[in-house]
């Protein structure tokens, strides 16, 4: 990676961290504001769902099946061969850990703070686990920065990139959005799950840009001894 997007990587990790990292706090003490922005936002979008069964359903295969975080482990395993027969291992192994450590952060934070979901009288949905941060949308945020990344280290450009990042972004987006109409978190159980995971895929890509360049390093030393 050249140095300015290596900077930008470790500008996002430090920024994405930061707010999510204050975000945390201000939702484990349960700092007003905070907790009435997301029962109004919550309370909006409920009333729209209990009258809209159609755009419920949408939202359900969205978030059970297009968006599901099964769903975006499958795209990184699908990479991970894909990296592993074109002789790719050691990023093919870094993806597979990145998903892997990304949903132990996921689990770990969620037993940290150990918040309750929304609870309806009429719910449309339900789900299982504590609420922060939001599984689905932490997941699909790593899981689209780490295969955008590698698609451009990998030589992806032009149209193919741009369309990548579009899906990518509707996806990341989408997810969150359909959590919130399905009342089952708090918006700041989705935005911490965004910002958690771009942080995660730019800290991840920090440590193998500098193990890959300090591996290429020492291939240069051997290569200048023979």
């Amino acid at each position: 990676m050249h140095s300015p997007a290596r900077a930008l990587a470790a500008s996002l990790a430090l920024f994405s961290g930061a707010l999510s990292g204050l975000l945390l706090a201000l939702v484990a003490v349960e700092v007003g504001p905070v907790v009435t922005f997301d029962r109004t936002v919550a309370d909006g979008l409920h009333a729209s769902a209990v009258r809209s069964p159609v755009l419920v359903r949408t939202s359900k295969v969205l978030t059970d099946w297009v968006w599901d975080p099964w769903t975006m482990r499958l795209l990184i395993a699908a990479a991970v061969v894909w990296l592993w027969t074109r002789g790719e291992r050691a990023l093919a192994v870094w993806a597979a850990l990145v998903s892997a450590v990304g949903t132990a952060v996921q689990q770990g934070l969620k037993a940290l703070v150990g918040r309750e979901r929304p609870a309806w009288p009429d719910p449309v949905d339900s789900a299982h686990f504590a609420s922060f941060p939001s599984g689905h949308a932490m997941t699909a945020a790593l899981t689209v920065a780490v295969l955008l990344w590698l698609a451009a280290r990998m030589g992806a450009a032009g149209t193919l990139w741009w369309a990548a990042l579009g899906v990518g972004a509707v996806s990341v987006l989408g997810v969150g959005l359909t959590r919130l109409y399905l009342g089952v978190h708090w918006f700041s159980d989705v935005l911490a799950g965004w910002l958690t995971g771009l942080c995660c895929a730019a800290v991840a890509v920090l440590l193998y840009e500098r193990w890959a360049a300090r591996a290429a390093r020492r291939e240069e030393r051997v290569v200048s001894r023979r």
